[in-house]
């Protein structure tokens, strides 16, 4: 197939385009590899995914409609993966409109391409922390999720109104997923495990918010890319379909992928522990604003869906992570 993936230097993003290119198929990328974190990080994806013949590399702002326009007409997709944003809840406090620019109109501009081109299927992020002051556990896609607790999970669940719109109007078949803490190689620096691990292995301590009270449900890359994989066999091709995200009136569905088995975030720190073979120092912290205590995500609709759930067990996904970092920053392992 000819696929479009935005955010191909994106941690997400990255490991999406490999499994598909290693798949056979042709992905066109774009990234704006913008400085929330080291570009380095992104060139080195890039230039991975650039070893495959059938990679097409675009390097332009989600925003600049006339990029987007000329990479879809370029490519001609058969299939969308709408990836790219601007992620992380503590810095849309200290940088709201750049989650604006990005994530709205950035989105907009790709649902008006895939209107133009009538696109088969648009398959696109969204993120656990729309639940927001949900408290039913666990997170069902029938839920309302009316209440967000960040400007990030606002812009998210915003998008999907947008693309719930689009389908409607336009019969556009859309699904959205919805992201539950992924983690994995190559993984982003400003998210936790990143930074308990680079701080553990240079003597600093952690920051561990709400002293330490928290839950997550931890998916694995592999588990994450393999859903996506599923679910994009899946189109929702009608309104009304059985499944609890679907749409009354619109081919369009939302789908958790998450791992259904929440973890604290102690147990988290003790994984990183036994695979850095040395403790953390913890550095215990009050709530963050925007944070959330806990998530978990059921996982029924995607099961039945695709007979696939996410079932990595985090130590494994731990020890894969930190096998990456020293590889990649050359630390070797503790004595």
């Amino acid at each position: 197939m000819r696929i479009l993936v935005t955010g191909t230097a994106g941690f997400i993003g990255f490991h999406v385009a490999q499994r598909l290119l290693r798949d056979g198929h042709e992905v066109t990328g774009i990234d704006g590899m913008t400085a929330y974190y080291d570009v380095t990080l992104k060139q080195k994806r890039h230039a991975m995914l650039r070893e495959f013949e059938k990679f097409t590399c675009n390097e332009f702002m989600l925003e600049d409609a006339q990029a987007m326009e000329n990479a879809f007409t370029a490519c001609q997709p058969e299939l969308v993966i709408h990836l790219a944003a601007q992620a992380g809840v503590r810095y849309s406090i200290e940088n709201p409109g750049t989650y604006i620019s990005a994530n709205l109109v950035g989105t907009y501009n790709v649902l008006e391409q895939v209107k133009q081109h009538k696109t088969p299927h648009l398959m696109m992020a969204s993120t656990s922390s729309v639940y927001g002051a949900n408290k039913e556990m666990p997170f069902s896609e029938s839920q309302r999720c009316d209440h967000p607790l960040s400007l990030y999970a606002a812009t998210k669940k915003a998008t999907e109104e947008l693309a719930h719109s689009y389908s409607y109007i336009w019969k556009l078949p859309i699904t959205a997923f919805r992201f539950f803490t992924v983690y994995g190689p190559w993984g982003r620096p400003d998210m936790a495990l990143f930074k308990f691990t680079a701080n553990t292995l240079a003597g600093k301590p952690i920051d561990v918010y709400n002293n330490g009270n928290m839950e997550r449900d931890f998916t694995y890359i592999d588990d994450l890319v393999e859903a996506i994989c599923l679910l994009s066999k899946k189109p929702p091709l009608k309104a009304g379909e059985s499944d609890p995200g679907a749409s009354p009136v619109a081919p369009y569905r939302v789908v958790n992928i998450g791992n259904s088995q929440p973890v604290s975030l102690m147990a988290f720190i003790e994984a990183i522990e036994k695979a850095l073979g040395k403790p953390c120092v913890r550095n215990y912290m009050p709530m963050q604003p925007g944070d959330v205590p806990r998530t978990w995500a059921d996982c029924s609709a995607l099961q039945a869906l695709t007979g696939f759930r996410p079932a990595t067990p985090v130590q494994t996904g731990v020890d894969a992570f930190v096998a990456w970092y020293r590889d990649y920053y050359k630390v070797p392992a503790c004595p």
